[in-house]
């Protein structure tokens, strides 16, 4: 959606877009939360002319050329430190200065070569850790970019993507068929479940499971065109913390012991990132945080961290120069019960 409006009208436009019930329900509550860093954030949130996409290439469909050229415009190779897991089949580049190179059109049989994205999103998927043959699961998978991101890292011997809403289904489909070959979606199962039921329907299934949950989506939301709609997802973002508690009740379930879960959002909202944890890790005696702070360490380059007061949970906060996220995840393990 935000990636439409940038691409059809200019900042001077988008600004009136702006929606004030948002904005303002925004201010009350970061700036209590995220105390002055909020005054930055809101001024790239509020200002796309300033966002930056990275630029994911596709080892399926390698552009050598344009990665020559991505170079020559100064682009530069994300996680130039050293992350505890980087795969060299991961390639990404980014700008230090906001650039947005045009989408490659959909064209039945042709890979496209690169999918634009919040670099961000990328992180959730290194922590993840995903290796060649383990079972994994993407339980909210729309629109397909972290599905695509682990495919980049390894070769699974099973993913499941799976997508509750109909309409983005056909986006995650449209994804897959654009950037993976035919031997490999073999591996790859699409399903259109109701995430909460995941776990009862594969129990102790995955090795690795992926909760990227429906959330407020803070930048998209700021630039509702419909200010009742916008109302009335506020009055109702109270609930997302309940279905994020459910979705990750089923991601447990499904994991088998010993398994690896991320959980992620791309909100600001602490209720919905580091409240969601808690309450899952205080529910669980076998659900044990894994410490992602040298992940912090090793990305301060590229992104800026916010204070989550969790060694599990990371938060990625817009900065000058600096304009990913939001982006919140978190990692959990599922200890083996004696």
């Amino acid at each position: 959606m935000v990636l439409t409006l940038l691409k059809a009208k200019p900042e001077r436009k988008l600004a009136k877009q702006i929606c004030k019930v948002v904005l303002d329900h925004f201010e009350k509550q970061y700036s209590k939360e995220l105390g002055d860093a909020w005054n930055t954030v809101r001024d790239i949130l509020t200002s796309p002319s300033c966002w930056q996409y990275a630029v994911l290439l596709n080892r399926f469909n390698y552009p050598f050329e344009l990665e020559k050229n991505l170079h020559l415009k100064g682009y530069h190779s994300l996680f130039q430190g050293s992350l505890p897991y980087y795969p060299q089949s991961m390639k990404c580049y980014l700008s230090r200065t906001p650039h947005r190179m045009p989408s490659e059109r959909h064209q039945v049989g042709n890979l496209k070569q690169y999918y634009l994205l919040n670099a961000a999103s990328l992180l959730p998927v290194l922590a993840l850790e995903l290796r060649d043959g383990e079972k994994v699961l993407d339980l909210c998978a729309a629109p397909g970019g972290k599905s695509l991101a682990l495919l980049q890292c390894a070769y699974p011997g099973y993913l499941h993507c799976n997508e509750y809403d109909s309409l983005r289904l056909r986006w995650l489909r449209q994804t897959l068929e654009s950037f993976i070959p035919q031997p490999l979606v073999n591996v790859i199962k699409v399903s259109e479940l109701d995430g909460r039921e995941m776990g009862n329907a594969q129990p102790e299934t995955f090795d690795k499971v992926l909760v990227d949950a429906p959330c407020s989506n803070d930048r998209s939301w700021l630039f509702s065109s419909d200010s009742q709609k916008a109302a009335c997802r506020i009055s109702q973002r109270r609930n997302l913390p309940l279905l994020q508690i459910e979705l990750l009740r089923s991601a447990i379930k499904a994991l088998r012991p010993g398994g690896l879960l991320v959980y992620s959002t791309c909100t600001l909202s602490k209720a919905e990132n580091q409240d969601v944890i808690s309450e899952v890790l205080n529910s669980y005696s076998n659900i044990m945080p894994v410490d992602i702070k040298e992940m912090a360490r090793a990305c301060s380059h590229d992104f800026t961290f916010a204070p989550t007061g969790q060694e599990c949970g990371l938060l990625v906060i817009p900065d000058k120069g600096k304009a990913w996220g939001p982006m919140y995840f978190a990692k959990l393990k599922k200890s083996w019960t004696t």
